[in-house]
């Protein structure tokens, strides 16, 4: 008996004989047939030892290609936000194997509207409104097309110069429209300057364990009989009960103590309370090495005070990383820019472009101090990797500040987006999404079934039901399971809250204000049943 598999987007459901008319193209497929199907395409096309597809057919695929994205990009609204399938849903509709014979492209693009589409969760629909943003521009794009045709592996200057110096140069550039100190940027003869991470995460990661590996030889060089492991155990990282898991998981990967800091009635990381967990901490013989402070936390975009944390830091020489993942593309704007007062304490900063900052990911911007710190714990010099400019002291060899050895040419992307928007571009961008953002505030505040829960200063908007959890957590599924939108919650002081991040390049005023009559009506639907 064949297995029959049913999608459905919104409150239809489609079966086999109606997907080629529905505009979503959506199908009901069983292994059985999509074999048979396959089989018979390969009768039909070029064997495998004579498919070649070369310049004249990559030109005409290509613009066909960028008219697929660009249709996708313009008509994205047509899809619902989030896809209505179940867990498996992809695997009864592929072979259980790969092709032996080559298949057409036609066909390939045929199964990303059958197969893949149906399965996307649209982060650039304007009715996106989950997590952070995730930038996506046509410059950008174009930029990826050059990566990937240059296809360079820049480990080392050698490598490829061009990847090497446009890198460096645009994280200069970067590091001035967000008026950081002279200390980070690489200039000419700087001692510090910055990398291009795949994520916040990965910067994380590589600031602790440079920080680890610093702190370790230091101990090392005054008392030479400690051994690594002696010092290992006593190691102990801090950051806000308000930070992101990945610092916590950086901890785990670096086999550290990590200490969560209760953050203030703001959500905020203060120097008090850092003082009084290093203070105990040295006391019961710990060796404090690290403090990583969030700017723009995931939870509510809350502020860590680096005016009070980052002289404690100095003062201790424990080393300070900030995480600005979200927030820091705001920076770029005078009046965001006192938001990042204080990282003049700091010995490494991050955050990503790739969030709001119109970079396609992968694009996280890392900075440091200094370079040595990085170098001195990553470096290795296989005679394969050595080169003869290696020690002039003119080129970086990025391969010494990251975990990988490989990377793609990422400035690019960089480049062409800072040419093509400019800064005026990119600033009134930013405060676009924040002027949304305060359009919805303004809209909850006037309904009094609601509650906003933090200040509103960037792109989010933390909102909830007044009364119990389970009001709020109603509302959130009836909102997800309509599709018609999508936001993802958190917890804040043991209230269940509802997060409103302004997302997507092509949102405007009217999705925010159908997104909100939408919240409105399904939350009158929670109180009635709860009424009854």
């Amino acid at each position: 008996m064949q297995r029959k598999l049913l999608i459905g987007f919104g409150r239809r459901t489609l079966c086999l004989h109606k997907w080629q008319s529905h505009p979503l193209c959506l199908l009901t497929v069983t292994k059985e047939r999509e074999r048979e199907s396959k089989r018979a395409n390969r009768k039909e096309e070029t064997p495998a030892a004579s498919f070649n597809m070369d310049s004249s057919e990559f030109r005409r695929r290509g613009k066909e290609m960028v008219d697929y994205i660009a249709d996708y990009l313009e008509g994205i609204e047509r899809y619902p936000v989030y896809p209505d399938v179940e867990p498996g849903y992809l695997q009864p509709l592929l072979p259980t194997a790969a092709p032996q014979e080559p298949e057409t492209y036609e066909d390939i693009i045929k199964d990303i509207e059958k197969i893949i589409m149906p399965g996307v969760t649209h982060w650039q629909s304007p009715y996106f409104f989950a997590y952070f943003p995730t930038a996506c521009s046509y410059p950008a794009m174009l930029a990826d097309m050059l990566c990937g045709a240059i296809s360079c592996i820049g480990f080392s200057w050698a490598a490829s110069p061009a990847c090497t110096e446009l890198e460096t140069v645009m994280m200069d550039w970067l590091g001035k429209m967000l008026e950081l100190p002279e200390a980070f940027l690489a200039g000419k003869a700087g001692e510090g300057g910055g990398v291009i991470q795949g994520s916040a995460s990965e910067a994380t990661l590589v600031a602790l364990l440079a920080a680890r590996t610093k702190v370790i030889r230091q101990m090392q060089a005054a008392s030479p009989e400690l051994t690594q492991a002696a010092i290992m155990e006593k190691l102990v990282a801090y950051t806000s009960d308000q930070a992101h898991s990945s610092v916590e998981r950086a901890g785990l990967i670096g086999g550290v103590k990590l200490k969560a800091i209760p953050s203030d009635d703001n959500f905020s990381l203060r120097g008090s309370a850092l003082q009084e967990a290093l203070e105990q901490d040295k006391a019961a013989g710990l060796i404090p090495f690290l403090v990583v402070a969030t700017l723009g936390t995931t939870s509510c975009c809350s502020f860590d005070n680096l005016l009070e944390v980052g002289p404690i830091c100095n003062q201790e020489g424990i080393w300070l990383h900030i995480d600005a993942a979200y927030a820091g593309s705001a920076f770029i704007c005078p009046e965001f820019r006192y938001l990042l007062n204080g990282v003049e304490f700091a010995d490494s900063f991050n955050f990503n472009p790739h969030k709001w900052l119109l970079v396609n990911f992968d694009c996280s911007a890392m900075w440091v101090k200094r370079r040595t710190d990085l170098t001195g714990a990553f470096k290795m010099d296989p005679v394969y990797l050595k080169h003869s400019h290696q020690d002039s002291g003119l080129i970086t060899d990025y391969r010494h500040w990251q975990i990988p050895l490989g990377r793609r040419f990422r400035s690019l992307k960089m480049w062409f987006v800072f040419r093509m928007y400019g800064v005026k571009g990119l600033q009134a961008y930013i405060r676009k999404h924040v002027k949304l953002s305060h359009e919805f505030e303004s809209l909850v505040r006037q309904d009094p079934r609601f509650e906003i829960c933090t200040e509103v200063i960037l792109g989010l908007v933390c909102f909830r039901l007044k009364g119990s959890n389970q009001l709020t957590e109603t509302l959130l599924q009836r909102i997800n399971s309509a599709k018609k939108i999508h936001l993802v919650p958190c917890c804040l002081q043991d209230k269940f809250v509802l997060r409103f991040a302004v997302c997507a390049r092509t949102v405007d005023s009217a999705h925010v204000q159908l997104a909100w009559e939408h919240i409105r009506e399904l939350a009158s639907g929670v109180l009635k049943a709860e009424k009854e």
